[in-house]
């Protein structure tokens, strides 16, 4: 049942993208500002334990993934497709259908340090020049996460738990995350209609992404020895969910911009089709290992 929603959602965009394209951007910035940030206040106001630590995870792991992809490829913009994950479009809809409300905290942190990563590098890797580090410091401050974090500290001054459960503030995070999913799959439903792929480019993504979960494996490993990561089946199987994850969609955005190219866009097209699949086995497999996540 968990996944019709996001199936309905996709199928949605997909085929009524001639209808509904000319409200793309204005979902596109609802979930990017609005609705995602939302979810980031509440995860962080009702804090979860070990999300400050997850959120350092993922920030020093896209970071590993770029230098190690760049080292081997010298290729920045590659480097950051295999690096700069698409936490909010892709990351928040799968990771509620596959393991159901309980994960939007650990989506939600590991979401946080992957954006951290990219507005910081996605500029500094597509530009030809080199950035002002007062335009890079003022493009991480502006980012909705860092806003949405820096609320979140603000209203952290204030004893809020008594209202966690409170049925009205309840009602609106179950309605934000039902936008959420609906906003992401649809629009990933509108972009991916136009584009066209052919087996070379999904064979490529396919090994990508799943050199990337080898890796991910050993940091997964070397986060449940050394970090004070709640030892919860849930939260080391949401992080694996994460490094199965595409390219972030707006990196194409940022190369159009700088460098007059959209070379990504196959990478990112790809790369999801490849993502779809290998999370739809990942569930299946998992769910079917513990029956209890």
């Amino acid at each position: 049942m968990a996944l019709i929603l996001p199936l309905i959602s996709f199928l949605i965009g997909y085929w009524g993208v001639h209808v509904l394209k000319p409200i793309r951007p204005l979902l596109a910035a609802l979930l990017a500002r609005i609705l995602i940030p939302l979810l980031i206040i509440y995860n962080m106001v009702f804090y979860k334990e070990g999300s400050l630590w997850l959120i350092g995870f993922s920030l020093v792991s896209s970071i590993i993934f770029f230098s190690i992809f760049y080292y081997f490829q010298k290729d920045k913009l590659r480097a950051l497709c295999f690096s700069y994950l698409n936490g909010a479009w892709l990351g928040l809809p799968f990771a509620l259908a596959v393991f159901g409300p309980k994960a939007s905290s650990t989506i939600v942190a590991l979401y946080i340090g992957g954006s951290l990563f990219g507005n910081v590098c996605a500029v500094m890797a597509v530009s030809e020049a080199k950035q002002d580090i007062s335009f890079i410091i003022k493009n991480v401050l502006l980012s909705p996460p860092v806003i949405a974090l820096t609320t979140a500290a603000v209203l952290s001054f204030w004893d809020f738990s008594a209202f966690e459960h409170h049925p009205a503030v309840q009602s609106a995070y179950q309605l934000n995350k039902v936008l959420v999913t609906f906003s992401g799959m649809c629009v990933l439903g509108m972009w991916l209609s136009k584009v066209r792929i052919g087996w070379g480019d999904l064979k490529r993504s396919l090994l990508i992404i799943s050199s990337r979960m080898l890796l991910a494996v050993l940091l997964c490993a070397a986060a449940y020895l050394f970090l004070p990561i709640p030892h919860q089946a849930l939260t080391f199987a949401v992080m694996l969910m994460f490094f199965c994850l595409p390219p972030a969609a707006n990196i194409v955005a940022l190369e159009t911009h700088y460098q007059g190219t959209g070379y990504s866009a196959k990478y990112i097209a790809s790369g999801t089709v490849a993502s779809a699949m290998i999370i739809s086995i990942y569930g299946v497999v998992l769910h079917g290992l513990v029956p209890a996540l």
